[in-house]
Parts: C-alpha cells; sequence; structure tokens
C-alpha cells in the first residue's frame, strides 16, 4: 500500500511539474502576431483615490483581470481619498520598475506634476476621473477616460425633472475641484437655470474617510429644518453620498422625498430593493468595464498604437422599478441593455494573449 501512494504521488508530481513546465514554456515563447511591447514581463500599477467600497473594488477587479488575461503582472493600491497619500504611492510607484500606471481620480490642482514623472521617465499612462493639466497644457501620451458624466447627470435629473412642476430639490455634491462631479455640476446648473429643478439646500461630505457617515449626519440637520411636502427630491452626485442620504431618510422615516443618484453598486441595488426604499433610480457605467477599458488602452499604448485623447464610457439608467429579486452588479444586463459590454479599444492580438495565458 505503502509503495501504491508514494507511486501515486510520484505521478502527481510529475505532472505537476509538465504542467507548470508548459506554462513557463508558453509564458517565454514568443507570439508572432503580437507586439513586442505587451510581451515578456510587463508590470502595471493601478492606484485609485478613493476608498475602499464596492464600486472601487469591482473598478480594480475589471482591470487587474483585463491585464492578468494578457501575462501583465498587476499591482493594485487605493489611498482612501487621502491626497497626500496618494501623491505619496505613485511617486513610488514611479521609481519602481512599472512600464505602465492608471492613474484613478486624481484632483485637478496636482495631477499634472504628480504624473509627469512618469512620462518624462517614459512610462505609459491612463487616467481615470483624472484631469492631468496645467496653464492650459496637458501631458502628452496619457489618454484620458471618464463616465460620460454629462449623460449621467442628465439621466439622473430628468427622472427628478418627471417628479413635478419645478421640483424642490437637496442637492449632495462637493467641489470644485473633482473633475467627475464639475461636469455633472455643469449640467445640474443647466436645469436649474431653465427653471426645471429649484435647489434648496446643498450638502456634501467634509470627511473623506466616512463619506456616508457624514453626509447622513449633516442630512439628518437640514430634514429638521423641511416639514413633510417641502421637498420633492434629493439629487444624489455619486452614490457614496447618495447612501448617507438615503440612512438620514430612512432614520428620519422621510419617505416623501425620493432620492435619484449617478453611480451603483451591490449595496445600492440592494437598499433600491428594501420595501418601501425611496432610492428611485441611478444613472451609471459598469465600474468592471471602466476598469477594463482602462487597461485596454494601456495595453495598446505599451504595444506601440494610437490612443485617443480622450474616451468616455456610455451612460446607463438603472430603475428601482425594473430591479428582480436577483438582480446584482453581475447581471444588470438582464434589466439594462448593453450594461457591462463593449468591444472598444479590443485587438485581435489581445485575444491571442487571452488564449496564450487562459488557465
Amino acid at each position: 500500500m505503502k509503495k501504491l501512494i508514494f507511486l501515486l504521488l510520484s505521478l502527481v508530481l510529475v505532472l505537476s511539474a509538465c504542467s507548470s513546465e508548459e506554462a513557463n514554456v508558453a509564458k517565454a515563447t514568443k507570439l508572432e502576431n503580437v507586439p513586442d511591447g505587451v510581451q515578456g514581463g510587463v508590470k502595471i500599477a493601478i492606484i485609485r483615490n478613493l476608498p475602499s467600497d464596492d464600486h472601487t473594488k469591482q473598478f480594480l477587479d475589471g482591470a487587474r483581470q483585463e491585464g492578468e488575461s494578457f501575462g501583465f503582472e498587476v499591482d493594485t493600491m487605493i489611498s482612501d481619498n487621502n491626497d497626500a497619500k496618494f501623491q505619496e504611492l505613485v511617486a513610488q510607484v514611479i521609481q519602481q520598475d512599472y512600464d505602465g500606471l492608471i492613474i484613478s481620480h486624481g484632483k485637478a490642482d496636482y495631477s499634472y506634476n504628480m504624473i509627469k514623472p512618469a512620462i518624462d521617465k517614459g512610462m505609459k499612462v491612463v487616467t481615470f476621473d483624472t484631469v492631468a493639466e496645467k496653464d492650459g497644457e496637458k501631458l502628452e501620451g496619457v489618454t484620458e477616460t471618464f463616465q460620460d458624466d454629462h449623460k449621467l447627470a442628465e439621466l439622473s435629473l430628468n427622472e427628478i425633472a418627471s417628479l413635478g412642476d419645478k421640483p424642490r430639490v437637496i442637492k449632495v455634491w462637493f467641489g470644485p475641484g473633482v473633475p467627475p462631479l464639475d461636469s455633472r455640476q455643469e449640467i445640474y446648473k443647466q436645469y436649474e437655470d431653465a427653471g426645471k429643478i429649484e435647489t434648496l439646500e446643498t450638502v456634501g461630505p467634509t470627511n473623506m474617510q466616512d463619506v456616508q457617515g457624514d453626509v447622513a449626519n449633516k442630512m439628518n440637520a437640514i430634514l429638521a429644518k423641511y416639514p413633510e411636502g417641502t421637498v420633492d427630491a434629493v439629487w444624489g452626485s455619486w452614490d457614496e453620498m447618495a447612501k448617507g442620504a438615503y440612512k438620514a431618510m430612512k432614520d428620519n422615516k422621510r419617505d416623501d422625498i425620493k432620492l435619484i443618484s449617478i453611480d451603483v453598486s451591490n449595496q445600492d441595488i440592494n437598499l433600491m430593493r428594501e420595501e418601501n426604499s425611496n432610492w428611485l433610480a441611478t444613472a451609471a457605467v459598469d465600474p468592471y468595464l471602466i476598469g477594463q477599458m482602462n487597461m485596454r488602452l494601456l495595453a495598446k499604448k505599451l504595444a506601440g498604437e494610437e490612443t485617443p485623447e480622450n474616451y468616455n464610457l456610455e451612460a446607463r439608467l438603472v430603475k428601482q422599478s425594473d430591479l428582480k429579486e436577483d438582480t446584482t452588479m453581475f447581471n444588470l444586463n438582464e434589466i439594462v441593455d448593453g450594461w457591462g459590454v463593449s468591444d472598444d479599444h479590443n485587438e485581435p492580438w489581445m485575444d491571442e494573449l487571452r488564449n496564450a495565458f487562459k488557465k
């Protein structure tokens, strides 16, 4: 019996060694139709200046899994909305042996200077929700990606405008200086100026390490000022803030006020689906897809291929009334046409890499 077990263990070890050797050979073999710049030990860093929430996790997963499917080594880092920590992380990564960078949510007042050393070093850079501009000059070779923030604002504000004649709104927003929120504010102002909505109050977080709790506390104070029937809607320009507003309205039993937001996560879907939830809709882009698109664009840069200066991802509307009991971020495509799917920036050589590194 012992001899048999020994033989079986030996066979397993041999098969494992063969399998490992085959994988190493596949990774070492140069693929004929694939650009040299995306072959052989490519290292990517993704640095995001937001908390570790559901949206962040899916963005990072989308970028990391797409990169690993190309055979890249991908490291992800977050700085919890701490601008000093964020800039320090980026500076450290630039000093290391990374080939490319994906930068998410850098502020307008420092992003140009933060990213420039990477460009000077010859690294390839793609940004998300970040404007790297100084005195009207942009960094050459950087592709800036965004959700279509104007469309996100338009979709969400149309839902508010449909509630009645000039709905009275509590605006949950902060800025200026945050590129996506600044863009959303541009459309909000248009609706305001056109008399489609009336703004009663504007509230935003000051504690970026607890956005939900901070907004909830501030909304508690604001709601006390407005009797039932005097506020029609809350516009949550970012879902992390909208969740704080939702909690305050629930705690204060203010089901008379409707909540419309931007961005989506599994937590949002669960709250929208709660009994008597007043969270009616949210406009969003699949965060996993955002990560994928950023990685594809970065791969094209590493391959020496042309990439656009800007790329916007198409916005969709997620309505409470369409949600099913089993709806999650991973099957939203069943109720939202086109959710999470795009062949943009996908190249035949990417499919060849995926096949070579398929697990």
